[in-house]
This record gives structure tokens, sequence and C-alpha cells, in this order.
């Protein structure tokens, strides 16, 4: 099992940005994919971006992709989400999650319901004001 900590959410006006960290330990991070997923108030939960455990390949929501950009750090056991152009309907709680197969990549569909994720953290506030 992995612990994930999140931190780095805030308020933050349109058109801002926002870099979300999610820190890791008790196993090899760089074993495992990662991901991001948030929730708004009332709605279920949703997949913004994926990254392989090499972080050589990742998958966005479309609703995010050319604004968010997840990246990794192993050495740091570190995983990131920059966020750009942010607008009101990014506001959300963000959870990190991990995979629970090593060394292993899947498809956009596998991680977009989020079932392959084994361990999540317990969120950051996103508040992105109009």
């Amino acid at each position: 099992q992995v612990q994930l900590v999140e931190s780095g959410g805030g308020l933050v006006q349109a058109g801002g940005s926002l870099r979300l960290s999610c820190a890791a330990s008790g196993r090899t991070f760089s074993s495992y994919a990662m991901g991001w997923f948030r929730q708004a108030p009332g709605k279920e939960r949703d997949f913004v971006a994926a990254i392989s455990w090499s972080g050589g390949s990742t998958y966005y929501a479309d609703s995010v992709k050319g604004r968010f950009t997840i990246s990794r750090d192993n050495a740091k056991n570190t995983v990131y989400l920059q966020m750009n152009s942010l607008k009101p309907e990014d506001t959300a709680v963000y959870y990190c999650a991990a995979d629970r197969r090593p060394y292993y990549f899947g498809s956009y569909s596998d991680y977009r319901g989020g079932t392959h994720f084994g361990s999540w953290g317990q969120g950051t506030q996103v508040t992105v004001s109009s």
C-alpha cells in the first residue's frame, strides 16, 4: 500500500495557475502509474489526468487538455499537476491516486473510471473565482 498526500490547492482567479503536488510513501513509487481526479460538490468524481510509471506517457480529460500538465519526479516520489488558464468550472477537490499494477500503463478508458487505482490521497481544494 502507498500513502499519498496532496498539497498546493487554494483560491485563484479565473485565468490563473496553480500547481498541485502529491507526495508518495510506503512502496516503490517509480513502479506505478499515477493519476489525478477531481470531484465538485454534488457531482461524481471525474478523471483529470494519468501518467505512466516512467513518465513517458500521459492521458488527459478533454476538459483540461492544453491547460493542465501532469508530471512526476521519481527521485522525489512526487507527482504534479500544473494547472493553467483555470476556469470556475475547475473548482473541485483534487485527488491523486496510484495504480495497483506495477510497470503497467493501460488505455485511457482503463484509467478514466478510476477502478485500477488502489490508493488515494485525502484531496486538496481548488477554488477558481470568476
